[in-house]
Formats: C-alpha cells, sequence, structure tokens
C-alpha cells in the first residue's frame, strides 16, 4: 500500500471553511526547540475550551487541519502538531512500510506527551481556556488520546478514533491503551470500525473491561463500535470513509466534548 493511495482526495474529500476562524500554521515551543503546529479557533469567542488534535500516522496533514477547523466552528480553539518533525518528513514516503520503519518507529509516547504539553502552554498563552481540556486523535493519534488521558491531570475529555489498544507502532512505546486504562484522568470516547482488522474486537473487549475496574474517569469512558465500518472510517479522503457513520461519530464526539467541557 502506498503512501499517495492512502491520502489521495476523492469525491467525499471535506473541505472546511476558514470564514469566521483565526487560523494558520504556527511555532510552539517545546523542550528542545519549536515544533510547527496548525490552530483554529473562533473569532469571536473569547477563552474558548482547547482541544488537541493529534495527527494520523501520516503526519499533519489537510485532513487534520481541516479537522481543526471543525472543532473551531463548534466553539474551541484546535491545535494540531507536527508531531515528527524530529525524525522526518512523513510527506516525502510512498511506502507505509518504510514511513512506519524509518520515522513513526522513532516517535516515543514521552516526546510527544512533551510536546502535547508545551502545545497546552502555548494556547494558554494566546486565550484559550486550558482549564476546559480536551484531546482528539485519530489512527496513529487515536491511541495516543488514551495515552494522554492518563498523563495529563488537567485534562478534562478525550475522544479516541480507531487507535490502537493492545500494540503499537514502536518498540519505544512501553504501555499501551490497556495498560493505562485504569489509571485515566479524563472519560474517553472511544470510536472504534467492528471490521478493522488492525483493532480485533478483542482488544476492545480487554479496554472495556479494563476501563470497568480503573479510574472514576475510567468508568466513565465508553466505547462505541460502528459494526459495518473499518479502520479511517471518518477519514473523508480515504476509500475507508463511511459517511453515515462518521457522521454519527462526529456528532457523539461533539456531545461528548461539549458534555465534559462545558
Amino acid at each position: 500500500m502506498t503512501y499517495s493511495k492512502i491520502t489521495g482526495s476523492n469525491d467525499s474529500t471535506i473541505q472546511t471553511s476558514s470564514d469566521g476562524l483565526r487560523h494558520g500554521m504556527t511555532d510552539i515551543t517545546v523542550k528542545d526547540g519549536t515544533m510547527a503546529a496548525y490552530y483554529a479557533a473562533p473569532a469571536a469567542v473569547e477563552r474558548p475550551p482547547l482541544i488537541l488534535v493529534i495527527q494520523e500516522i501520516f503526519g499533519l496533514h489537510e485532513h487534520i487541519k481541516d479537522v481543526c477547523r471543525r472543532l473551531a466552528h463548534e466553539g474551541y480553539m484546535a491545535v494540531g502538531l507536527e508531531l515528527y518533525q524530529r525524525q522526518g518528513d512523513a510527506t516525502q514516503y510512498t511506502d507505509i512500510t518504510e514511513l512506519i520503519q524509518e520515522i513513526v518507529s522513532k516517535v516515543s509516547d514521552e516526546q510527544v506527551l512533551s510536546d502535547l504539553d508545551a502545545s497546552v502552554e502555548w494556547a494558554a498563552a494566546q486565550g484559550a481556556d486550558v482549564t476546559r481540556l480536551g484531546v482528539t486523535g485519530f489512527c496513529w493519534g487515536g491511541r495516543l488520546v488514551w495515552m494522554y488521558a492518563a498523563h495529563n491531570p488537567a485534562c478534562k475529555a478525550g475522544v479516541a478514533w480507531y487507535g490502537k489498544l493492545a500494540t503499537g507502532h514502536s518498540p519505544l512505546q512501553k504501555e499501551h491503551p490497556v495498560d493505562v486504562a485504569g489509571r485515566l484522568h479524563a472519560p474517553v470516547l472511544g470510536l472504534y470500525g467492528g471490521q478493522d482488522a488492525s483493532i480485533p474486537l478483542e482488544d476492545v473487549k480487554r479496554m472495556e473491561e479494563a476501563l470497568q475496574q480503573g479510574s472514576e474517569a475510567a468508568r466513565q469512558s465508553r466505547i462505541e463500535v460502528y459494526p459495518e465500518s473499518g479502520h479511517a472510517f471518518y477519514a473523508d479522503y480515504r476509500p475507508s470513509y463511511n459517511a453515515a457513520d462518521a457522521h454519527d461519530a462526529w456528532k457523539k464526539a461533539i456531545a461528548w466534548f461539549d458534555l465534559l467541557l462545558d
């Protein structure tokens, strides 16, 4: 499978307007320099809640930026980091196996969690209300939603889109969502496809059992499985897109954030 086939646009690709938003690329100070990021926020809202948007395995591409704009139109500031910046440029790869081996496998959870914390500090300086902090992510980023909800006590809500639960993409990843489920600081809504060959339903069941035995936030978490969808069913630029399930899942995600970040 080639990267270009995965990320090529099609007739269902959504392009969200930036009207009424302040948005664009920026540089965020992290512990060892600066990192490129995209942000979007409603222009007329003072101190909007903050949602961190964690990229797919393919980096900070247009779909993730569009998700930031969608969240901004819902009243949130959304910030997405280029989390592979130290390791390389994902857009230069045409083969997903090479992408994983040469870039993704070199990105540790500790690095990502630190960078996400730095983006919260940046957003606070830009006027976001970081006492109302949420996180969402897709695929590679979906796994990290669970990890961040267990990492940052200030996080209030998470929505994880088809992120791996019991495995990862790197030997640097020492724990996985099923390992940290019991110590979540924030309730997480997990959105998964029943036909996703990369995330067996057995893993979903293990995660649900771990959540039931965990912290209060863990017990408040829940997982929604869409039986007819596979992996990346929200990715409107890919053949895997399932419009009906994507629309339903988005409504549930926004309702989750609206409830917990009010």
